[in-house]
């Protein structure tokens, strides 16, 4: 027996095998994740998102990271919008809503309805090497709060959803959870006065949390963020109030979660940490495993992740009409404003979330 309906999966290639086209019509997951290896011009996105959504029952989810700066899975097919630190940098709140709005626009119109921004993690350590170089809007609460909300309600009116994270506080890894799992010695009350401000200041315009792949042993000794009940259920859920939020794991085949945990064990520890969907962005020959595990879990869990899926996919839109003329317009409108918003060419790390 197996259950996909609690997956989000990567894809190959630019184009479906016969092979994943009968995978997913067999799991029918809740959706999936594009990456640049998928992204060869617009048009054959556009045709690989329809043709997603045909092997699905329902509307599925179409999501991407498109974050803008060193995080634009489109960069071979258009111009990158500006990174958060050099939008935060010029703090233009105009140009804000212009990035956001015509990151919408380019998603809408390649068939997305899920992008996985803003960050709002606190870029506690700007120098470390975990993932975060160019991607923070700050280090003040206040001031993501600020830059980030106002990127992600613009975006969100281009009917694209958005997605918080690294909840609680990927900012305070000092090591790259794609090859290890970081560690914090942050407690609940640190957290409560700094890196959780921005989700909760921010939560009714909020339609997704992704957890971190950081432990924090002084909350929870056992589990990674990811994984834990007592960061997922009792903190997120039950003391900040998500209760009806969608809340996703980051990608359970980054290093982080691969070298402790097994493929099953790790999506069946998700689910019953609170997570709603599990993502696997790259190792899809494994969707089966995975969905066997979730076919193993208690009724109730499943069908309580279900509804809050079922809810929030409801709020999602179909992509526009495809228009070479309008797709021309956004991309001419994005160089514009890259060449209007100065980039700080720091080195960027050596993480591999830039060149997925």
């Amino acid at each position: 027996m197996m259950d996909g309906s609690l997956l989000v999966l990567g894809i190959a290639g630019p184009e479906l095998s016969r092979d994943e086209a009968a995978l997913f019509r067999k799991l029918q997951p809740a959706g999936y994740i594009l990456f640049t290896r998928n992204i060869v011009t617009a048009q054959q996105t556009r045709k690989l998102t329809d043709d997603l959504r045909d092997l699905s029952s329902e509307l599925p989810i179409i999501s991407i990271d498109q974050e803008g700066g060193r995080v634009t899975r489109t960069k071979e097919i258009a111009p990158a919008a500006p990174s958060a630190p050099a939008l935060a940098a010029l703090g233009d709140m105009g140009k804000i809503a212009d990035a956001a709005v015509l990151t919408g626009e380019l998603l809408r119109m390649l068939g997305f309805n899920l992008n996985f921004a803003p960050v709002l993690d606190l870029d506690h350590f700007p120098e470390a090497q975990n993932a975060l170089r160019g991607r923070c809007w700050g280090r003040d609460a206040q001031r993501v709060i600020s830059y980030a909300g106002h990127w992600n309600r613009w975006m969100r009116k281009r009917s694209i959803a958005g997605c918080a994270k690294h909840f609680p506080a990927c900012g305070r890894a000092q090591s790259d959870p794609h090859h290890d799992l970081p560690s914090s010695p942050a407690t609940i009350e640190e957290l409560l006065r700094e890196d959780v401000i921005p989700y909760t200041a921010l939560m009714p315009e909020l339609d997704a949390i992704m957890l971190a792949h950081v432990e924090f042993p002084n909350i929870d000794p056992d589990f990674p963020a990811s994984l834990s009940p007592r960061i997922i259920r009792r903190f997120l859920r039950d003391q900040l109030g998500f209760d009806r939020h969608l809340v996703l794991t980051d990608d359970l085949d980054m290093g982080a979660i691969t070298r402790r945990y097994g493929r099953g064990p790790d999506v069946k520890l998700a689910i019953e940490a609170g997570n709603d969907l599990a993502l696997i962005c790259h190792r899809n020959d494994t969707a089966e495993l995975a969905a066997t595990a979730i076919a193993e879990l208690p009724h109730w869990m499943t069908e309580e992740a279900r509804d809050r899926v079922e809810g929030f996919r409801r709020k999602l839109y179909s992509p526009l009409a495809w228009s070479e003329e309008k797709w021309q317009k956004t991309c001419d409108s994005l160089a514009v404003l890259a060449a209007e918003v100065p980039e700080n060419q720091t080195d960027p790390g050596n993480s591999p979330v830039a060149n997925y």
